[in-house]
């Protein structure tokens, strides 16, 4: 019974501190394939960065790497592609990594962590405020806030929903993210002046955004990996067949990694406007001007440069467009 209860108090508290480096205790066991290398992988901004590397003997790899925790990492067999997710604490963990199906049937043992973060994405149209009320100790409410809710949040939701995290997680990376992200946004509401930039386009030209400005400006953001993106991608181009001689122009920035893709992209979704791109990926400075955390996004600005709508989609787009070219 007495061990019933731990599991218990050790899945639903998952109390968390401030991380700090600990070497980690990590092993396990490749299944379902044979693979030279294990890669550790740390986190940031929506990517993966390999940090360490095990070699696979007999199926079984193990880390020693000196790393924070607790805090969100990746394992992975493959650098190209993305790799498991999981939630590192300074206690032993034990891993049955499975490749196949996105890792989607590897198992982890002893991070409660990973249990609660496991949990999360099992559980449909979870509240975050919910979840961080009930779990306020634990850097899953501050990561799951971070990644899954920023986008979706108006600065004064996110600001609202850190205050529901316990102080423990006040000072953690992801909330300290969280905070610059409030900061950015609040500068970018309708009626505030977008933000100037310079970037290049495919010719490797520089392009300023302010010289760019003709009537009523959208500031599309996009990337041809993006599915939402080249299905947005057709709506942007009717309108702006129907309002571009009005006064309708398009400043687009891409999220892309390769130039070759990027092209291909603009190519085939037939994109006939301005394009630019620092091919940084997440790490894009336009996008962090913008604090943009997801994709499609998009501002619209007026020729003076002032933001009059944003994330403006499908039919929307087009209604907003008449009412201000067509009065």
């Amino acid at each position: 019974m007495k061990k019933i209860l731990l599991g218990f108090a050790l899945f639903f508290g998952v109390i968390q501190t401030q991380a700090q480096e600990n070497n980690l205790q990590l092993k396990g066991t490749v299944l379902d394939t044979v693979v030279p290398y294990v890669y550790l992988q740390k986190f940031h901004n929506k990517m993966f960065t390999t940090i360490d590397s095990a070699k696979v003997k007999d199926g079984n790899f193990s880390f020693k790497t000196k790393v924070k925790t607790p805090e969100l990492y990746g394992l992975s067999v493959n650098t190209e592609n993305s790799p498991f997710y999981i939630f590192l604490e300074k206690e032993p963990i034990t891993v049955k990594l499975s490749p196949l199906k996105y890792y989607s049937t590897s198992v982890v043992e002893g991070s409660a962590s990973q249990t609660l973060f496991d949990t999360y994405r099992k559980t449909k149209d979870l509240e975050i405020s919910k979840f961080i009320t009930e779990h306020p100790k634990s850097i899953v409410s501050a990561y799951v806030l971070y990644r899954n809710w920023s986008y979706r949040l108006t600065p004064e939701q996110i600001t609202q929903n850190i205050a529901l995290l316990d102080k423990s997680q006040q000072n953690n990376t992801y909330v300290k993210e969280l905070k610059e992200l409030v900061t950015v946004l609040n500068g970018l509401s309708v009626g505030k002046k977008a933000p100037d930039f310079t970037a290049n386009d495919p010719e490797g030209k520089p392009v300023r955004f302010s010289e760019n400005l003709k009537g009523y400006t959208l500031v599309d953001f996009w990337a041809s990996w993006c599915g939402p993106c080249r299905k947005e991608n057709p709506n942007i181009v009717a309108a702006y067949k129907e309002f571009h001689d009005k006064g309708f122009n398009i400043v687009a920035i891409s999220l892309d990694k390769k130039k070759e893709n990027w092209v291909k992209g603009i190519q085939d979704d037939n994109l006939n406007w301005t394009q630019v791109s620092d091919l940084a990926f997440w790490n894009s400075a336009v996008a962090k001007l913008y604090g943009v955390r997801a994709i499609p996004a998009n501002y619209l600005v007026d020729s003076k440069g002032i933001i009059v709508a944003k994330n403006l989609h499908g039919e929307e787009l087009q209604a907003t467009l008449k009412s201000l070219l067509e009065k």
